[in-house]
């Protein structure tokens, strides 16, 4: 193990310690949390799936941050994709289960709210991540796909925040048969669609939380893809 990954597991320890360890700061985060969701989903995500770019890099490249890897605007560009998975979160856990009771699927919303497990309830969850993931996440990891690369043709600075992205030179430029045979074709039903379900099994106030995590996971998928 490197010096680097010391101070990185340190670094870990430092920001979520305090959380688990001291009851009030605990009581805090869930009082902000409830009052505030869409401003913790920007910093969830900010730190959460950044964190897990950088393990990414670290898989890929044997370091945690290249020159161009640019930690600010990866944060920034990630907080508003955050904002964006809570509110496509909201939007298909209420809308799935209203297109199920629709085709016949009785009480599916009912069941999705329910503190208790049965299979309906997961039926109903892993359809509501099928749903997300077939509609929603094919467009979200293309767009993070062109951050990365607009991120990175400046270097890394906070410069490609405040700079348009040549949209339909980024689509020529992604290498789609990484995309389309990695990406889509096997993270999606392979990965999403079961850690999805889970989210989906979980209380509404924990499930931005929990899809932030993933995005440790995604930065490591998104190495291995790289190395593809």
């Amino acid at each position: 193990m490197k010096r680097s990954d010391f101070y990185f597991i340190l670094a870990v320890l430092a920001l979520f310690l305090p959380f688990a360890l001291i009851d009030p700061l605990y009581a805090w985060y869930n009082s902000f949390n409830a009052e505030h969701g869409m401003v913790m989903s920007f910093l969830k995500f900010a730190i959460l799936s950044t964190m897990g770019e950088m393990l990414g890099c670290r898989i890929s490249t044997g370091k945690y941050v290249t020159p161009s890897f640019g930690i600010l605007p990866r944060m920034v560009i990630w907080g508003f994709l955050g904002m964006g998975i809570n509110m496509a979160m909201i939007i298909f856990s209420k809308g799935t289960p209203m297109f199920l009771e629709y085709m016949g699927f009785e009480n599916a919303s009912t069941l999705l709210a329910a503190e208790s497990f049965s299979m309906d309830k997961l039926l109903v969850a892993l359809s509501v991540s099928v749903a997300m993931n077939t509609i929603f996440a094919p467009v979200f990891m293309t767009f993070h796909k062109i951050t990365d690369a607009h991120i990175a043709e400046f270097g890394g600075s906070l410069k490609a925040l405040v700079t348009p992205i040549p949209m339909a030179r980024r689509f020529a430029e992604l290498n789609w048969n990484v995309q389309w045979g990695f990406v889509f074709k096997k993270t999606i039903p392979f990965f999403w669609y079961p850690a999805h379900t889970v989210t989906f099994l979980l209380p509404p106030e924990q499930r931005v939380l929990f899809a932030a995590l993933l995005g440790i996971v995604l930065g490591v998928l998104l190495a291995v893809a790289s190395k593809k």
